[in-house]
């Protein structure tokens, strides 16, 4: 094992990445052109560790003001230790929103550094109980028209992945002709499921899913904002049979996503280790879906998602998401391959074998 200086690591730094998107994008409730990626690297000697989180600049300037030096102070081997710390720091400053994003990304590289260290992959260091996690092809943006939405969804069936989504609620009628055109292009077998971006109000909510169990629908995300968890719980108790309600993906913290079991809100829930925490929240998280008896499905982020997702015991599957995706290709070396609608982590890899790109992503870094 690499040597390491005594009370903490060695060095901290954050770099911010906006990156355009390769067009016009929009989902049921909100609008955009650009993701911005926040990168956090935690040396102790020789190794390194890297974390990162989607969210605006705001995220690295809290670090480097708040949160850098109890890093610095902490054991790079016992990473739930210096989370405690983290959070306990942003108590008056606020942990949830950017202080759930600041933990979440220096949480994953404090993981990522001890696995590095101990030369385990990640996987392996959090506890896998598989070896590889299943996904669904993710897109189908609202601004797209039938004939773009089908081909994309059409192409992740084409790479072998057996589920797909696309985002609906905008302009619900037209959504009608895009749902028609998916479902025969993808064909009668491949499970069709929809994310409505909390678009709805539970009556409308209602009304629309029994028009999207006419294209054999079997997946409703966030057809109410999640802060409504009594109105899910009603969209979900007269959902038509075999579709599933599914939300999460805005969750800060355990108690967020408690709040959801709680109220009998979700058939699945949904968290997303860049945004609840970093990876020692998002293990508790997997801990209430497994005494809830309710699955667990990852949210985007798909280069850590997939190596968190194998020590998920509630686990059902992970967002393969055409934004993430693309986007750490283009900042990261190390990015995982579909796998016959799979991620399967790389077990001859210490950490998580993610760095960045530096020659390549330095068109996209924010000053």
């Amino acid at each position: 094992m690499p040597e390491r200086r005594p009370g903490g690591v060695d060095a901290l730094r954050t770099r911010v990445f906006r990156v355009p998107t390769d067009g016009p994008e929009s989902d049921g409730t909100f609008a955009w052109t650009t993701t911005t990626v926040v990168v956090v690297e935690v040396d102790c000697g020789s190794v390194t560790g890297l974390g990162y989180t989607y969210g605006p600049t705001a995220v690295a300037a809290l670090i480097e003001a708040e949160l850098a030096d109890i890093v610095r102070d902490g054991d790079p081997l016992t990473p739930q230790r210096t989370w405690a710390a983290l959070h306990a720091a942003l108590r008056n400053a606020g942990q949830g929103g950017i202080g759930a994003l600041a933990i979440a990304a220096l949480d994953i590289a404090l993981h990522d550094l001890r696995a590095r260290m101990l030369d385990l992959p990640l996987s392996v260091s959090l506890g896998a109980v598989r070896d590889a996690v299943e996904i669904y092809g993710s897109g189908g943006f609202t601004s797209y028209g039938p004939a773009q939405t089908a081909e994309q969804l059409a192409g992740w069936v084409g790479q072998g992945i057996g589920r797909v989504k696309m985002k609906v609620g905008r302009r619900p009628e037209a959504d009608l002709a895009r749902l028609a055109a998916v479902r025969t292009a993808i064909g009668p077998d491949i499970e069709l499921m929809v994310d409505a971006n909390g678009a709805f109000t539970p009556a409308a909510a209602r009304h629309w899913a029994q028009r999207y169990a006419d294209f054999a629908v079997t997946w409703l995300e966030e057809p109410v904002t999640q802060d409504d968890p009594g109105g899910l719980a009603d969209v979900r108790a007269r959902a038509p049979a075999g579709m599933a309600v599914a939300s999460g993906e805005y969750s800060w913290s355990r108690f967020d996503s408690r709040r959801l079991l709680d109220a009998e809100a979700v058939d699945v829930l949904q968290a997303d280790v860049t945004r609840c925490g970093g990876l020692t929240e998002l293990l508790r998280i997997d801990a209430l879906c497994a005494a809830a008896n309710r699955p667990l499905s990852l949210h985007c982020a798909p280069a850590i998602s997939a190596h968190a997702g194998t020590a998920l015991t509630a686990l059902l599957h992970l967002e393969y998401f055409h934004d993430h995706q693309r986007i750490e290709r283009l900042l990261f070396d190390g990015v995982l391959d579909v796998d016959g609608g799979t991620l399967r982590p790389d077990r001859g890899r210490a950490g998580h074998g993610l760095s960045v790109r530096d020659a390549e992503a330095r068109r996209y870094a924010v000053s």
